[in-house]
């Protein structure tokens, strides 16, 4: 990695989301607020559905896994973003840039799988009910959960073989929160097109690929629906729906960022606080409040809980 009158970069400088003192407190309190709120609903999703025997279908067990999934992939640029508001010299070391990047795409990509396992359910239970409780049964559901973490941890290794690759000897400025391959690409210096054009049919093609497959799916979903009666074209509709969303809340950031081959977009950095901090964490809960069933659970876990720490204070 070494190249003559050059030195080896051993961390990065990251340029944040602002450089004034002012706009950072109050990204630092929005965000922080924004975790305070939604991040405890989706950990109340995941005890809902391991806690309520009437949610035990595949298509909830996907529905905490992928809650799960989200937890997981907003913990791991967030936490370093939040503690930057309040350093004046932003770094990250070498190492913890790689690492950071292998969690992104491995977590991404897990993410990607899963809607798309969450759109074959779909599939089994509109075109084949008869075949459902065979097709998607729960030892096939585990497999496809673990299928899904498996293909994410695939990506997310050839990605971190190719980036560590990439010739960096300076300069060592990120204009931007956390690490990615695009910028670390920018930073090359060497030719670098071979492992670009590995890096984007890994990254780029993967995504493209999942958003089209999961549209076409769903469209095809909702056009089965008009042989099905009134009162279940509403029901699977309205899931079909919530699944789109999520689908172009999840992929649509991620196209637009790794869709064209390492090239600089506008609003990059806006975009991808969306693509890495709110959607992610917004996903489970665009399901729930389309769906009276765990709705009506969450709310009774939470009045049992509201019970019992008034049963707890008069006891004590």
């Amino acid at each position: 990695m070494e190249h003559e009158n050059c030195t080896v970069v051993t961390e990065f400088v990251l340029l944040g989301l602002s450089q004034n003192h002012e706009v950072q407190m109050i990204l630092f309190f929005f965000f922080l607020l924004f975790y305070m709120i939604i991040l405890p609903g989706n950990i109340l999703i995941i005890l809902t559905i391991r806690g309520d025997s009437q949610l035990g279908s595949p298509m909830y067990f996907f529905l905490a896994n992928l809650a799960f999934l989200d937890i997981c992939y907003c913990s791991v640029t967030p936490p370093k973003m939040l503690a930057d508001f309040f350093s004046h010299q932003k770094t990250i070391s070498y190492n913890a840039c790689m690492a950071q990047l292998f969690f992104l795409h491995f977590l991404g990509a897990a993410e990607a799988f899963m809607l798309m396992v969450m759109a074959y359910d779909r599939y089994v239970a509109i075109c084949k009910p008869l075949h459902y409780t065979r097709l998607v049964k729960r030892g096939v559901c585990s497999v496809l959960v673990g299928a899904t973490w498996a293909g994410g941890f695939i990506h997310g290794i050839i990605l971190f073989a190719l980036s560590i690759h990439v010739p960096l000897c300076g300069p060592n400025i990120l204009d931007n929160f956390f690490c990615d391959v695009h910028q670390l690409v920018k930073l090359a210096c060497a030719n670098t097109y071979i492992v670009e054009l590995l890096m984007f049919l890994n990254n780029g093609v993967v995504i493209i690929m999942c958003f089209t497959l999961l549209l076409i799916s769903y469209i095809v979903l909702l056009l089965k629906l008009r042989t099905q009666s009134f009162k279940t074209k509403n029901k699977v509709a309205s899931t079909c729906v919530s699944h789109m969303i999520v689908v172009f809340v999840m992929c649509g950031p991620a196209m637009y960022i790794y869709g064209l081959p390492f090239q600089v977009v506008p609003m990059e950095k806006v975009v991808a606080v969306f693509h890495t901090v709110i959607f992610p964490l917004t996903n489970p809960m665009i399901y729930t409040l389309r769906n009276k069933e765990i709705k009506g659970s969450m709310w009774k876990l939470v009045s049992k809980y509201i019970l019992w720490c008034e049963a707890f204070q008069n006891h004590y």
